[in-house]
C-alpha cells in the first residue's frame, strides 16, 4: 500500500539533488492549487523538510481567485490540519479573465499571468526566495508536443528557471514524477479537491489533445512517456537545425578544451 508514494518521493528526491532545486537556507512558497499536483508537492516536500540534512522553510500559500461556485472550505481544513504554515490570499481574478478573453479561446494564458503576479507579489511579502509548482513529467511532456506542432519550437519546461524581474527560483520538484502515480497516491491519501470552474471548464483544449496523443502512443509502446522524458535528458544540438543552438554548443566544447590543455 502507499507505492505510488514512494515512488514520488524517491523521484523528487533525484530530481532536487539532480538539478539543485533546494539548498540550506531557502524560504519556498508552495503554490497550492487545490488539484492533486500541487497538494502532493506540499505533502511530500514538507516531509523531505523533516529528513533534509540541512534546513529550509516552507510556506504554502492558495490564491482564491473569485471562481463561481468556489468552495474553499475543504482546502482551509486541510491545511489547518497539516503541519505546514500557510496563508489564502484573495483576489477576483476570474471577472477579469472572462472579460479580456474571446469567446471560444483559452483562458489559461491571461489567467495564468495574473496569477503568477500575485504569487509573486506574495513570495517577496513572506520573504520566500523560490516558487514551488507542481508541474510533472505529463505536463513537461504535453508542453513539448505543443510547442513542437502549435508553435514551432523545441521547448518543454525547465526544472527550474529565474523569474525575468530576477526576484525569485521557480522550481518544479515533480517534473520527473508521472501523473498516474499522482494520481493513484491522490485518491489514496484523499485530499480535498477543488474543481477549477475557469480552464478546466473548456472543452477540446489542445493540452487534452496531446495527452489523448500520448495516451494513444502507449498503445504501441507502453514506455512512451519515460522514453520522451529521456529525450529532454539526452538533447544532440548538432543535430539540430538552429544555429544558435550550434555555436553554443561549439563554444562549450571549445571551453572544455581550454579548460582541459
Amino acid at each position: 500500500m502507499f507505492a505510488a508514494r514512494k515512488r514520488l518521493g524517491r523521484s523528487m528526491t533525484k530530481t532536487i539533488s539532480a538539478y539543485g532545486l533546494v539548498e540550506a537556507g531557502d524560504h519556498i512558497m508552495v503554490c497550492v492549487s487545490g488539484g492533486k499536483d500541487s497538494y502532493t508537492l506540499l505533502d511530500l516536500l514538507w516531509e523531505a523538510k523533516t529528513k533534509a540534512p540541512f534546513q529550509f522553510e516552507v510556506t504554502a500559500v492558495h490564491l482564491d481567485q473569485g471562481q463561481p461556485g468556489y468552495d474553499g472550505t475543504p482546502l482551509r481544513g486541510w491545511l489547518e490540519r497539516f503541519a505546514a504554515p500557510f496563508q489564502i490570499v484573495e483576489r477576483d481574478t476570474y471577472s477579469t479573465v472572462i472579460r479580456v478573453v474571446a469567446e471560444g479561446k483559452s483562458y489559461c494564458g491571461p489567467c495564468s499571468r495574473m496569477r503568477r503576479g500575485i504569487l509573486y507579489d506574495a513570495a517577496e511579502r513572506l520573504g520566500c526566495n523560490k516558487l514551488a509548482l507542481g508541474h510533472h513529467r505529463d505536463d513537461a511532456l504535453e508542453t513539448l508536443l505543443l510547442n513542437l506542432f502549435y508553435s514551432g519550437k523545441l521547448q518543454a519546461m525547465p526544472a527550474r528557471y529565474t523569474t525575468d524581474d530576477g526576484r525569485f527560483e521557480v522550481i518544479r520538484p515533480l517534473i520527473e514524477c508521472a501523473e498516474a502515480d499522482i494520481i493513484e497516491h491522490a485518491q489514496e491519501t484523499g485530499y480535498p479537491i477543488l474543481p477549477c470552474n475557469l480552464c478546466g471548464s473548456q472543452a477540446g483544449l489542445r493540452r487534452e489533445k496531446m495527452g489523448a496523443l500520448l495516451t494513444e502512443l502507449e498503445q504501441d509502446n507502453p514506455n512512451v512517456r519515460s522514453v520522451m522524458l529521456n529525450a529532454l535528458r539526452n538533447v544532440r544540438p548538432s543535430h539540430l537545425l538552429d544555429p544558435g543552438v550550434e555555436r553554443t554548443a561549439a563554444s562549450s566544447r571549445g571551453r572544455l578544451t581550454v579548460l582541459d590543455a
